[in-house]
């Protein structure tokens, strides 16, 4: 079925973790899912030649490039993924825009506020058949999106509270090595921008309302850490030398919706024992949800006009084939993993490009997340005082 619809070529820069998992995404979409066009591993770039090489040939991309701007320049380039540290998504994304390129960027956006304004900037300018969508994941599990369908079905009710905590641990140890995510000028912020972006847009799908005003916190509890020897998944192993870490460790600030709800919000890289825990509670005047990404095939939902006898959290198992992006996959009860969410953006993102809509998360709701991290930020060095989104 698939040779009889257009061929979207895709050129994925980056080939790190995140790397791994966009390619992941591309190979199975079209296996799974009756795509409206076939996208094509055509060019896998990165700055190591053999590094690179290795993992073209790993996840089967047909060639690779050290240079970022060759692919851009390549008429047989139909869209440019970025999976680079947020340093380099400005550049890239505003480039392949300019090319003519439908550009999908890793989040968060950018590294700041102004650089994620230039890129929104660069979409809407790009035209009505060039699309850009920001890589925030975690909107395709399909709990998550069934979440979304309850809340907004009024399932829940009025919201009322919103509780979001995305916990790791891989900084517990203080000898872990220096990498980039550690690094301002690559990482522009740590915990806030690699977790709390996820927490912020998460509950902002969820709830269909937007943060509209936060009070925040930052801390560092390691100032400097052993420089990377050789990177492997998030960290690595260290070599001689200490460099300062740059970024927060822990992020923490209360919000409020636009609808009229408030929010609080932890994102931390430091919760001893928690290895990769996005919760979302939602609070309704007649019910609640709950989602836990380490128990990512359940949804926690609680009725509140059951009768008192039957009241109490439900564990629904979202696999069903009626519920979000199942269809495509196992029997019920057949759970799905962390990888299955990049086929899902890569579905979402092809089937955006051929129906010619603006795919979501769009580049303007990655800059409407920036700017909750950037009033964070300025909270954070004000005392926490109370800051505006802008």
């Amino acid at each position: 079925m698939l040779n009889d619809v257009p061929s979207l070529r895709v050129a994925l820069i980056g080939h790190g973790f995140m790397g791994a998992a966009h390619s992941q995404g591309w190979r199975v979409a079209p296996r799974f899912h009756d795509l409206p066009a076939k996208p094509e591993m055509t060019l896998l770039v990165g700055r190591n030649a053999q590094a690179v090489e290795a993992s073209a040939a790993k996840w089967g991309w047909k060639e690779w490039e050290t240079d970022w701007r060759a692919a851009i320049a390549r008429d047989d380039i139909d869209v440019v993924d970025i999976v680079t540290p947020g340093g380099a998504h400005a550049e890239i994304a505003i480039a392949a825009l300019e090319a003519g390129k439908h550009v999908l960027c890793e989040k968060p956006l950018a590294n700041t506020l102004e650089e994620a304004e230039a890129m929104a900037a660069a979409a809407d300018a790009a035209g009505k058949d060039v699309f850009a969508m920001v890589g925030f994941t975690y909107r395709r599990v399909p709990a998550a999106a069934f979440a979304r369908d309850l809340v907004q079905s009024g399932a829940i009710g009025e919201i009322r509270q919103v509780r979001a905590a995305y916990l790791q641990d891989w900084l517990v140890d203080a000898e872990a090595p220096l990498t980039w995510r550690l690094q301002k000028d690559h990482a522009g912020s740590g915990a806030l921008g690699d977790l709390g972006a996820h927490a912020v847009d998460l509950s902002q799908f969820i709830t269909g309302q937007k943060v509209t005003g936060v009070s925040g916190m930052l801390n560092t509890f390691v100032h400097e850490r052993p420089l990377l020897g050789q990177a492997s998944g998030l960290a690595g192993t260290a070599s001689a030398g200490r460099g300062q870490v740059t970024v927060d460790d822990l992020a923490l600030f209360t919000g409020r919706f636009d609808g009229g709800a408030v929010g609080s919000f932890e994102a931390t890289r430091m919760s001893t024992g928690r290895k990769n825990a996005l919760r979302i509670e939602v609070a309704g005047t007649t019910g609640a949800i709950s989602f836990d990404l380490e128990n990512m095939n359940s949804l926690g939902f609680y009725d509140g006009t059951a009768p008192e006898t039957r009241q109490g959290f439900t564990n629904i198992m979202v696999t069903e084939p009626a519920h979000p992006y199942m269809s495509a996959w196992w029997p019920a009860g057949h759970t799905l993993g962390y990888e299955h969410g990049f086929a899902h953006q890569a579905k979402d993102f092809v089937e955006a490009i051929a129906e010619r809509r603006r795919p979501e998360p769009s580049f303007a709701d990655g800059l409407q997340v920036q700017k909750v991290l950037h009033a964070v930020e300025r909270s954070a060095e004000a005392d926490s005082v109370w800051t505006k989104t802008i």
